[in-house]
């Protein structure tokens, strides 16, 4: 996969290629990270990229002819344009797993007060989110989406890495992990963990999952596909932890 990030800070996006899974990603190629500079899109003599907004307002706006000229030098047939944006659907996991299976994706990071609003109406496919708050800028959403990708690309992760066990894969958080000492300040590991019986193990690990979704993260079991089955796993949690 090919990633162009479009950012007036370029130089961030250096750190990637030492940074752990995402850098194992970068130099196995499973992804290619290239960031662009709008400002070198900029007709302007002093490379300027932003202007004041029309109608009055405070802050600066980022102008739409360097974004533009970015992007179509980016662009293929095969790209998806994402916009960083606070007002973008929020990025979960099934999101994470449908973009990694695009070839192209070209990732926009506004600044300033945001970006002319007629390229997020004419040349932006997506505006994806990482949560309901403010940020400075999209350079750090674009990092972070580039991190959940690189963890699904084949062969980066060993079986021991395995994204399969993890947080929000199936829609539930993952159960709790424990190691060495099996006694803590006076807290020990549970027996289950230690029996070598890996039904039990297996068992109580699903157990667990359901159970830390269910104190920490009720609204992600509310987001199954249909109310049938919300109920269907609701009726199992409860039984599971003892409530019936």
């Amino acid at each position: 996969m090919k990633i162009d990030v479009l950012t007036l800070f370029p130089e961030i996006f250096n750190m990637l290629r030492d940074y752990s899974i995402v850098g194992r990603a970068i130099d196995s190629e499973a992804i290619v990270i290239n960031a662009v500079n709008i400002r070198d899109f900029s007709t302007d003599k002093h490379k300027r990229v932003d202007d004041y907004p029309y109608g009055g307002g405070k802050g600066m706006v980022m102008k739409p002819e360097p974004i533009y000229s970015a992007i179509q030098n980016c662009k293929k047939d095969n790209s998806r344009v994402i916009y960083l944006s606070p007002q973008g659907r929020i990025l979960t996991q099934s999101l994470v797993k449908e973009l990694s299976g695009e070839d192209h994706l070209i990732l926009l990071a506004g600044h300033y007060e945001g970006v002319d609003n007629r390229i997020i109406e004419n040349y932006v496919d997506d505006e994806i989110s990482i949560g309901d708050y403010v940020l400075t800028g999209g350079e750090l959403p674009a990092m972070v989406l580039i991190d959940t990708i690189s963890r699904l690309m084949p062969g980066v992760l060993s079986s021991e890495e395995s994204y399969e066990i993890e947080s929000h894969y199936e829609g539930l958080l993952e159960y709790p992990q424990y190691t060495r000492p099996r006694v803590f300040m006076g807290n020990k590991v549970p027996d289950v963990l230690l029996s070598g019986d890996h039904s039990k193990i297996n068992m109580w690990r699903q157990v667990s999952a359901l159970r830390t979704t269910f104190m920490k993260r009720p609204d992600m079991l509310m987001r199954m596909k249909n109310p049938e089955e919300q109920l269907d796993l609701m009726d199992s949690l409860l039984k599971l932890i003892g409530k019936r």
